[in-house]
């Protein structure tokens, strides 16, 4: 059993001594072994060819030199960067690191390259670093990829002593992510987070490359969103008036996003999870605050959309019609998860809508759909929903929409079967919240329906062209990470989220397949980088051991 556990540590320490602490790995490296100290004078040059460059790129760099100089942190070895100095001290200074778009590509933001379509998103970059004091490059063919390419070179820094180097070039990266979707869903209904988390999350998104925020923001316990021409249900629905995501807040949150390289999808859950809009409009929701809860509803309190009312159905549109022009995302989901059929058998007004006009409850639906999908297609926006819309039900949807798959990752060959595009955020593999016991009270068990808790190494594990076959293989757009905030708030949401969240996105931009061993330190770094910045990211192992694996076997060899 000794052996054994020497042999894997010392597998461990080979697998790390070799310094690579880029996060989500690129997908073609080569780097070597020498030191490179950042000049005191150095400076980041914007593409001489752009006239005027995008005030978001012009903020980025700002950015990037800043944290270059503000990380400060030391390298995660014994003596976190002592051992290094007799490598640095005497090493070639960088002066400049030179921005370039290739010859024909397109001027535009951060933001709008961010926000564009799914397929239409260009990530690509080069960076290069030499080690021999010549200034380094980053070229790609859209802003966005020089920002990611920012993102790199910003990982490789490290501080001792008031000098900043790296030891790890020459560099070479070519680099583009696996797959166009890369995200993280934060509930903001169950409880409330001020915008001021909201960015923060944001922050640290963007430093693990992660390109979708989807907001979660509206549930049957609260409806804090402030929609033009829909103000009373934020009145009525949300917490209080202190909690309530004004259209200003919205702008500042989708401009911060944008800047980042993020696009934001926003979800208005329908037609369940929909109880805290009878605190607006009482005569729109069925079974309204109904008890006992567990019969019409998964979870309290209950109530949904009466989807079969013409008037609702129609005002549900409107409402969709209205957020879509508060959002520049292409994409904003409906929904569509957990309806109880239920509910709708009990309510009298339902029924008596489906017997006059002669209709199934199924009919009902897909009228309801079409609605809130047709005012979406209006606007030029891709409907997304959640797996039920398709697996559970015959609709009338759109071929172009998104099918978020939560349920259970073996659900997703029966959607791509389907033809419809899939995100991965089955719950056994991507829910954040599981494994934190269970939030409704008269439960002795304690546990969550989720159970265990998804480790980061469980999740970077996953396969996301699983069960699939190549011609298959197109619709999977990528996966996201999902915290749904029974039991988190801000006092804990850093930690429960990072530096896990960074798990998927490593498999969402590098791909499956990665190594767990080699994965570990990088992982180190992110964490220990993202708490120099400010955020409130966890320990992954004791700090011996993020320092010098080799402590295990000297005290036993």
């Amino acid at each position: 059993m000794f052996l054994n556990a020497v042999f894997a540590a010392a597998s461990l320490l080979a697998a790390v001594c070799h310094v690579d602490a880029l996060w989500p790995l690129p997908r073609s490296l080569s780097e070597g072994t020498s030191a490179l100290r950042l000049s005191y004078g150095f400076h980041i040059t914007l593409p001489p060819d752009i006239a005027s460059p995008p005030l978001d790129l012009i903020e980025a760099v700002a950015r990037t030199q800043a944290y270059l100089f503000t990380d400060n942190l030391g390298r995660l070895v014994v003596g976190r960067g002592a051992s290094d100095v007799s490598a640095f001290e005497t090493a070639p200074y960088l002066p400049e690191l030179t921005l370039s778009l290739a010859p024909g590509s397109t001027v535009l933001s951060i933001t709008a390259e961010a926000q564009k379509p799914l397929g239409e998103r260009d990530e690509a970059y080069t960076l290069t670093v030499p080690s021999n004091g010549s200034a380094a490059s980053i070229t790609a063919t859209s802003t966005l990829g020089l920002f990611r390419g920012l993102t790199t070179f910003g990982q490789l820094w490290y501080e001792y002593d008031g000098t900043i180097y790296a030891i790890n070039t020459p560099l070479e990266v070519e680099d583009s992510p696996a797959y166009p979707y890369r995200g993280l869903l934060l509930d903001t209904a169950r409880n409330y987070f001020p915008v001021s988390d909201l960015l923060r999350q944001l922050d640290a998104m963007s430093m693990v490359k992660i390109n979708q925020f989807h907001w979660h923001v509206v549930d049957s316990q609260s409806f804090a969103l402030q929609i033009p021409g829909y103000e009373e249900l934020a009145e009525y629905g949300a917490y209080s008036p202190q909690m309530i995501y004004s259209a200003s807040d919205v702008v500042e949150i989708v401009s911060y996003a944008g800047a980042r390289g993020i696009d934001v999808l926003v979800e208005i859950d329908t037609p369940g999870h929909t109880a805290a809009i009878g605190d607006a409009h009482p005569d729109f929701v069925a079974c309204n605050l109904a008890r006992p809860w567990a019969d019409y509803a998964a979870e309290p309190p209950a109530g949904q959309l009466r989807m079969a009312n013409k008037t609702v159905a129609e005002w549900t549109a409107g409402l969709f019609s209205a957020v879509a022009e508060m959002f520049p995302s292409t994409i904003v989901s409906t929904g569509g998860d957990e309806v109880n059929t239920y509910c709708y058998q009990e309510d009298p007004e339902t029924q008596a809508i489906l017997k006059a006009s002669d209709s199934t409850l199924e009919e009902a639906l897909n009228t309801f759909v079409m609605g809130t999908h047709g005012a979406l297609l209006k606007a030029g926006k891709t409907p997304a929903v959640w797996e039920e819309m398709v697996l559970d039900y015959n609709l009338t949807l759109s071929n172009e929409t998104l099918v978020l798959v939560w349920i259970s990752s073996e659900d997703v060959q029966a959607v791509a079967e389907k033809g419809f595009r899939v995100i991965h955020a089955a719950s056994n593999y991507f829910y954040l919240d599981c494994g934190a016991g269970e939030w409704i009270g008269d439960d002795p068990s304690g546990n969550s329906w989720c159970d265990p808790f998804k480790t980061w190494q469980y999740t970077y594990t996953f396969d996301p062209l699983a069960n699939l076959t190549t011609e298959q293989y197109p619709l999977i757009m990528g996966g996201q990470q999902n915290l749904w905030t029974e039991q988190s708030s801000p006092s804990n949401l850093d930690p429960i989220v990072w530096p896990r969240a960074a798990s998927s996105a490593e498999v969402f931009w590098s791909g499956a397949g990665g190594n767990l061993t080699a994965a570990l330190p990088r992982l180190h770094d992110v964490s220990f980088r993202m708490q120099q910045r400010g955020i409130n990211s966890i320990p992954l192992q004791p700090l011996w051991a993020v320092q010098d694996f080799a402590v295990v076997l000297d005290a036993h060899v």
